[in-house]
């Protein structure tokens, strides 16, 4: 997956990106876009499993992104601020859709179905992302597909180093025993 750079130079653009934007300037915020679209995307559609919720879920971070990066203090800390921006939507998600979901009686009635997967080429390690609970499927994401650091991951969800440390630790043991399960293949 084609991401943007982490170089200083890449950091300066986004920067410079981000301050353009905050002047007014709307052609700075498509370039972010195109910078960070696929990234994004690629977030979305790991967290969200759904092809139709990926997409709405893209839509609301970058809506979110642009009445939000006026506020963004430290232009800096965008690629964080942006994924911090993406983790608070897909929550607000995750409160809709559980919100919505109808009741199960106590008889045992109809139970909710998992959303259904439309991609059956999926390899073996998304299958196995996928089977993972929201919260350690989001933050094995941030970290290992979407290359966040400790500290960047920390900043993102607004949670401490050592909360991440720790949530990135069972998300690996989770991950391992399903794929161990051999279910997956």
């Amino acid at each position: 997956m084609p991401r943007p750079q982490d170089n200083d130079q890449g950091m300066a653009t986004d920067e410079l990106l981000v301050i353009r934007c905050q002047l007014g300037d709307r052609a700075a915020f498509d370039a972010l876009i195109a910078r960070w679209g696929a990234p994004v995307a690629a977030y979305a559609r790991r967290v969200a499993q759904d092809g139709d919720a990926a997409s709405e879920l893209t839509q609301d971070i970058w809506l979110r992104t642009f009445r939000g990066i006026g506020r963004l203090r430290d232009p800096r800390r965008f690629r964080s601020w942006l994924f911090g921006t993406a983790h608070r939507a897909f929550a607000d998600s995750l409160r809709r859709r559980y919100t919505t979901l109808p009741i199960v009686d106590e008889d045992g009635g109809e139970a909710v179905e998992a959303p259904e997967r439309d991609h059956a080429d999926v390899d073996l390690l998304e299958r196995g992302l996928a089977r993972l609970p929201p919260v350690e499927r989001e933050i094995l994401t941030l970290f290992y597909l979407q290359e966040l650091s400790i500290a960047e991951v920390a900043d993102a969800l607004v949670i401490a180093p050592g909360t991440v440390k720790s949530r990135l630790h069972r998300a690996r043991r989770l991950l391992r025993h399903e794929l161990e399960k051999g279910e997956l293949q």
